[in-house]
């Protein structure tokens, strides 16, 4: 069964965004009657159920499910009008679970609910993308993941006009004694192998300034 996302402003007569007039959430009849039924567990303040999309775009994304009381929108949601309640869907989530699917199985380990959001991670930036969507692409999707076995993580701070790209690490990257190895190693090799556009990377981190680097500098 599918469901239309519906602009909340189109209801209140000030146009709906055309981007998403397409755009279709699919919410199994299942998962709707045990949706209904757990809001008539909450009594009278929960109003729907609220959906939105965790770290969207990124390696990291996840999707939110959480009950939701009138004071707790904020008026720009896309409400799904369902069998017996709304789902409201968080707006800056909606680019991110365009096509999602809302599903309930039962089996002997008891229900298990699923969303399927194929859109939540992103997509790879295209051929016409910017060099700071392709770095930031590369940094979230490969990158990250590998850094934060250690509890590191990189940021994008600038490329500038010829090709070099600046970065600043944080976590157990901000003041690690390896932070040098892992950048040329590492996260130069990979960024200008896949970007050839690339011409440097350097590292603007305050690395004295570390709390709690995975190695010390002194060790």
């Amino acid at each position: 069964m599918a469901v239309s996302i519906v602009d909340p402003e189109s209801i209140r007569g000030e146009g709906r965004p055309t981007d998403y007039n397409s755009r279709m959430i699919q919410i199994s009849p299942a998962a709707q009657a045990h949706f209904q039924r757990l809001l008539q567990t909450q009594g009278g303040d929960a109003v729907g159920i609220r959906l939105s999309a965790i770290h969207p775009g990124t390696p990291r994304a996840d999707a939110r499910l959480e009950f939701c009381e009138a004071g707790d929108l904020g008026g720009d949601e896309w409400a799904v009008e369902c069998e017996g309640f709304t789902l409201y869907v968080d707006a800056p989530s909606v680019p991110f679970l365009d096509g999602a699917e809302i599903d309930i199985s039962t089996g002997t380990a008891g229900s298990q609910l699923t969303i399927r959001a194929p859109r939540i991670k992103g997509e790879v930036p295209g051929e016409g993308a910017s060099l700071v969507e392709k770095v930031r692409w590369l940094l979230e999707s490969e990158i990250n993941p590998q850094l934060a076995s250690h509890g590191g993580r990189v940021a994008l701070e600038e490329v500038t006009a010829d090709g070099v790209v600046v970065l600043r690490f944080g976590g157990g990257c901000h003041g690690c004694g390896m932070v040098d190895v892992t950048l040329r190693q590492g996260i130069e090799r990979t960024l200008r192998g896949r970007i050839p556009e690339i011409t440097a990377v350097h590292d603007a981190t305050d690395h004295a300034s570390g709390s709690a680097p995975y190695y010390r500098r002194d060790a």
